[in-house]
Order: structure tokens, then sequence, then C-alpha cells
């Protein structure tokens, strides 16, 4: 099992004890992909990543990301948009892999309220592609993003994988429940192991520049005013990536087996008869968003000029990880405070952008 940061390749394993030589990473140039890739890299881990490098954001920030992981020799990159059918068809074709982890998707709540499109093409067109290539590549386990935007309209707190999630607020939300439902699908007909994971609010080093730290941070800098919204109210359960990738580490170790205690007539939304689970990763500790900012402020020694501003169209109030399936099974739960995680952002910000 992996555990340590220099674990070697034989400790890495499946649920079988048979070694696991490749793994495929979509959304390699990503945010969460980039620093999977890496942490398996330095596990000695044979990796193929996959992007297509759209330009939803600053793309020289994607290709530096993968200038840092590029010239390991376990590393491979290849260019291909997940929607595209063929090309993922012959890249399972080609490549033996023993495990994917699919971290590709059209991200970002607010911009699918004026962009809908490319949420359906990357999250299910793209998402159908994967399910298919795992399929027929008898690929061992597919680990693959959800979302904690899932729970949408529930104020059931905190968040349980056990609780339903049939009101989301935002077309983003529903491609990742639609994800969920297409993973049981293919673990009940094809017995694919299926594992996924509700990411709480990540962020730190190398994140993404629509999230709301990167945008606040470049704003106070530049001393320009930042948009609050909710009136500073909104609640986040903020989760640093390193906590983000270590569960994800976890979680590719521990192959899904069918749920021998489900009930079809009282069944457990996280498992299932088929090899299928769901975790959350979370900090189980969620935070004002009006605090966010006051550690941020002092990490960079600045005030900021706030506009305050009512809550957004598909926004959540707040979110609030229950992460006690990750802790039993996985044996792990997030532990990086905000002042840590962000000082460690804000540091890295400085030496980046100098």
């Amino acid at each position: 099992m992996v555990r340590g940061k220099h674990a070697k390749t034989s400790e890495f394993q499946n649920i079988e004890g048979k070694e696991m030589s490749k793994i495929l990473v979509t959304g390699s140039a990503g945010f969460i992909g980039f620093c999977l890739c890496k942490r398996l890299l330095e596990n000695g881990i044979q990796v193929i990543g996959l992007d297509n490098l759209n330009d939803y954001y600053d793309v020289s920030l994607k290709q530096d990301r993968l200038k840092q992981i590029e010239k390991e020799k376990n590393f491979k990159f290849i260019r291909i948009d997940i929607a595209e059918r063929d090309s993922m068809a012959s890249l399972f074709r080609e490549e033996k892999f023993d495990v994917v982890v699919n971290l590709a998707a059209q991200a970002g709540v607010r911009f699918s309220l004026s962009n809908p499109h490319p949420y359906i093409d990357s999250n299910i067109v793209g998402f159908m592609n994967i399910l298919e290539g795992c399929r027929h590549g008898k690929i061992k386990h597919l680990v693959y993003a959800s979302s904690s935007s899932v729970y949408g309209a529930s104020a059931d707190m905190p968040f349980s994988v056990h609780q339903n999630v049939d009101h989301p607020m935002s077309l983003y939300a529903a491609t990742k429940k639609a994800n969920e439902l297409m993973a049981h699908t293919y673990a009940s007909l094809y017995k694919l192991p299926c594992t996924g994971l509700r990411f709480f609010t990540v962020y730190g080093p190398w994140g993404r520049p629509d999230m709301a730290l990167f945008l606040f941070t470049k704003a106070i800098l530049a001393e320009k005013p930042i948009d609050v919204f909710n009136y500073g109210n909104m609640k986040r359960d903020f989760t640093y990536i390193d906590d983000i990738v270590e569960g994800v580490i976890r979680v590719i170790d521990k192959t899904p087996e069918p749920d021998l205690n489900w009930k079809s007539d009282n069944p457990n939304t996280s498992s299932s008869y088929a090899p299928y689970r769901l975790y959350n990763i979370g900090n189980n500790n969620p935070v004002e968003l009006i605090y966010f900012i006051e550690v941020l402020e002092n990490c960079l020694g600045k005030k900021a000029e706030k506009n305050l501003l009512p809550i957004q169209l598909g926004d959540v109030p707040a979110t609030y990880a229950n992460v006690d399936d990750l802790k039993k099974d996985v044996g792990f739960k997030p532990t990086t405070s905000i002042e840590d995680g962000v000082k460690k952002f804000v540091d890295w910000y400085r030496g980046y952008y100098n």
C-alpha cells in the first residue's frame, strides 16, 4: 500500500496484491491531475497523462505544470479530448492500463450557466468514452472525480455519501451525479470496479485561476476590489491539494468489491451489490468565506477592498464533508488547516508570478 511520500513501486498494489504497472490519469495538465501524476511518479508508478489543453483558463499554466513532470522516465503525455470517441478507443487498444483515474472534466459552476454544451461534451460524452474504454480494456479499477456540488439544495450537514442527492443546482452538478449513475451501471452490468470521489473546494499551489483563492490573491496584490458573494457568509469545506491527492492514492489501492450487506429494500447509496463505492474527500471543517479572506489578507500583508454581493445563481450557501467512510475504509482524513494551506498557496503564487 502507498502511504509514505517515497514509497516503492512494489508497495503500490491493488486488492489482489498484484503490482499496478501503468495508470492512466486524464486531466493530467489540470490542477488535481498534475499533482496526482507528480505523486504517482515519485512513487515509481508508470503514468500515462492525458489532456486536451483547452483554453477554459490560462493554457500556459497547464503547460508549466506539465513541464514539471514531462521529463520523468515513467511519464508519457498524450493530447486527446476524452469526448473524441475514436481517439479514446484507440488509446485503450494501444495502451494496457491497470487503473484509470478520470479527472478530466469541464469544471466550474458559474461557467455552466452560460456555456452548457461543454459540460455535456466532456462530462457526459467523455465519461461514456472512459467507461467504454475501461470495459473493453478490462481495467482493474476506475477512480473518477465527482463533486460536492451533487449535494445541491440539501441543508442536511455534514454532507454524507449515504444521503439523497437528487436536487442539483447547476448543470455541472447534474453531470457529476450522472457520472455516478453511469459508473454504477457499468459496475453492475460488466463488473467494472468503480469508485467515485466527491471533492470539496480544492485549493493550493498550482491551483485553478478561476477559483476564489487565485482570483482574490491576484486582485488584492493589484489593489483591486474583490467580489464577495452572499455577503461573505458563504461556508466552504476548503480542502488542501495534498490531502486530496493522498485520498485519491489510498482509494486507488482499495479496489471496491460488492457489498454483501447491501439490501434492495433499504439501499445504501454509497455502495452496491456491484463493485462500486462513493467517498467524500473534504476537510471536515467548513469556514466562512469572510474568514478565509482574513487569512489570505494576513498571508499577503495587505487588506482587501470588498464588494459584498448577494449569492450567485447556482451557488450553494454551504458545504461540509462527512468523511467517516473514507476514514473507515482507507484510514485517512484531510488535516491541513486553512492557515497552513493558504500560506503555502501564497508562497507559491509569489514565486510563480515573481
